[in-house]
């Protein structure tokens, strides 16, 4: 066989190439927003502790200091059996933030980097809704939510065109992948005016475009900026039952990144 020899100006040209493009991602986006949960104590300029409500989601959401932890760079989300029921009525307790009315984001993309430890009845996700409109008519994109021990993550898109009109297969609206339940994984969605793609450790799961249709509601995702919740849920309809013994469960944030797409 022979040898084929490369001058060095062509070697030099092959190293700008593969250069250029390992390096689209940042040259097509600039950072806009970061959190490495660096510091000592959560900032509340950027976050809320989630308050309580009546849904599935919400009804162990607590303020309780031992649901959070700021840990070795990590923000820790906790689900609890609550040992005391004179304060707080509610036999679990979980901890959840988001950045309503403080951070939104636009067009651009987010990045969660995070290890789900898992537990029966566990329910941790990543979730965006919009700062100026009632749900579902404003949308809401999960960017992660995983259930128990599962291996995989689930990303879905809801809207008034997916759950009122029940329209979830003419764009399909959601998707599954695989994950390493033991360790961390990073999650994302890029946000364009017409489409949503989703990916898991960055690979590509499915995307959610906008599409011609006289019925209302379809992509209202361009319409309002979004806030993004991060919560670890205990319970409810969709997962089942909560399993005592494997509690406490954690769930481990290393770092939250948004690049908005350069024009």
């Amino acid at each position: 066989m022979n040898q084929k020899v490369f001058s060095p100006v062509f070697i030099i040209l092959l190293l700008v190439i593969a250069s250029c493009s390992s390096s689209k991602k940042i040259n097509n986006t600039k950072l806009s927003w970061e959190e490495d949960f660096n510091q000592q104590f959560l900032d509340t300029t950027r976050w809320t502790k989630i308050p309580r409500g009546t849904s599935d989601w919400n009804r162990h959401m607590s303020d309780f200091d031992g649901c959070y932890e700021m840990r070795d760079g990590k923000l820790i989300l906790k689900g609890l059996k609550n040992d005391n029921l004179v304060n707080d009525t509610s036999h679990y307790i979980t901890g959840g933030v988001y950045t309503h009315k403080k951070v939104s984001f636009g067009e651009g993309r987010l990045e969660i980097r995070a290890k789900l430890n898992g537990a029966k009845g566990a329910w941790p996700a990543f979730w965006m809704l919009p700062e100026n409109k009632k749900w579902p008519d404003g949308g809401e994109i999960d960017i992660m939510e995983r259930l128990s021990f599962d291996s995989i993550a689930y990303q879905t898109v809801h809207s008034h065109y997916t759950l009122d009109l029940k329209i979830k297969n003419d764009p399909v609206s959601h998707g599954i992948a695989p994950i390493n339940p033991a360790g961390f994984n990073t999650y994302r969605v890029d946000k364009y005016a017409d489409s949503l793609v989703f990916f898991v450790n960055d690979k590509k799961t499915f995307s959610y475009p906008r599409i011609e249709t006289d019925k209302p509601g379809q992509f209202p995702f361009n319409m309002d900026k979004q806030y993004l919740l991060i919560d670890m849920q205990l319970g409810g309809s969709w997962v089942g039952a909560i399993d005592d013994a494997d509690l406490p469960v954690e769930m481990e944030i290393d770092w939250v990144t948004f690049y908005s797409f350069k024009k």
